[in-house]
């Protein structure tokens, strides 16, 4: 979440005209490869899917053996023909669930921002290296903060990113090195930052209190799967003296209510 005095640019369309985009091969014959499988009604060999997608048969295998070891396809050890595997269920459901978040949350977020004056936040976080704002709530408070559905930002920033290293299952040495790169308002070591992760995975809630931009209070609560790993975060942003401490707690109380409204079998 940006400093209230800046707001993220946003790509303008004719910006967008002038990207280009440059075909990578290996990726397109992988895509092919899991679509023709997706469309066969039975498994297939290597010289099949290479004569039906037009490819070198070594090229084939190689593609084939990749997405075997990425689980997106699984191999008949005795026929050696090719099926998509598991790992596509997997990927299914996490698209299923990522786009059914902002609408499932945004009731909630619009809750949060009436009641309690502040900007409340929908973050996906299931891609570790950044977080993404998915929904988004503002107060009819003269506060708004500057963030926009869209705006991406480091995965261990402000109180969503002790979140994510309480709940993310990262080794410490990983987290350190990400750590380092952090930029915050008021800078703090991470000796003291893992402290309070260690106490966020305790609490299950986490604040950022005018560290990462100075004169906010930024809370955040995770929204975990069913093995405990966090997928998403609830966040409301206020001005440090805009609540006292009960109503932070009562707050975060509420914030917590929203999110385990969100369980599954919600998303399923």
């Amino acid at each position: 979440m940006d400093k209230r005095t800046t707001k993220l640019p946003v790509a303008s369309a004719e910006a967008k005209t002038l990207v280009r985009t440059r075909a990578v091969p290996a990726v397109s014959r992988a895509i092919a490869i899991l679509r023709l499988l997706g469309k066969a009604k039975a498994p297939m060999g290597v010289n099949a899917i290479a004569q039906s997608l037009d490819l070198i048969p070594s090229t084939c295998l190689h593609i084939l053996r990749t997405l075997v070891q990425e689980r997106l396809i699984a191999v008949d050890a005795e026929t050696k023909r090719y099926r998509l595997g598991m790992g596509m269920l997997t990927l299914a459901r996490s698209a299923r669930e990522a786009n059914a978040f902002p609408a499932s949350v945004q009731a909630g977020l619009d809750r949060l921002s009436s009641k309690w004056g502040v900007t409340a936040i929908g973050v996906d976080v299931t891609d570790q290296e950044q977080m993404v704002v998915v929904a988004l709530s503002r107060s009819n408070l003269p506060f708004r903060l500057h963030v926009d559905v869209g705006s991406v930002f480091p995965a261990l920033l402000s109180a969503t990113g002790r979140l994510v290293a309480a709940f993310g299952g990262q080794p410490v040495p990983e987290l350190k090195r990400r750590f380092q790169k952090l930029r915050w308002d008021k800078p703090l070591d991470f000796d003291a930052w893992y402290k309070e992760v260690a106490q966020a995975r305790k609490q299950h809630y986490s604040i950022d209190r005018n560290t990462y931009i100075a004169g906010l209070h930024i809370a955040a609560v995770p929204v975990l799967d069913d093995t405990d790993h966090i997928t998403h975060t609830i966040v409301c942003a206020s001005l440090v003296d805009q609540l006292t401490k009960q109503q932070q707690l009562k707050l975060v109380a509420a914030m917590q209510q929203e999110a385990r409204l969100l369980v599954r079998p919600k998303f399923d």
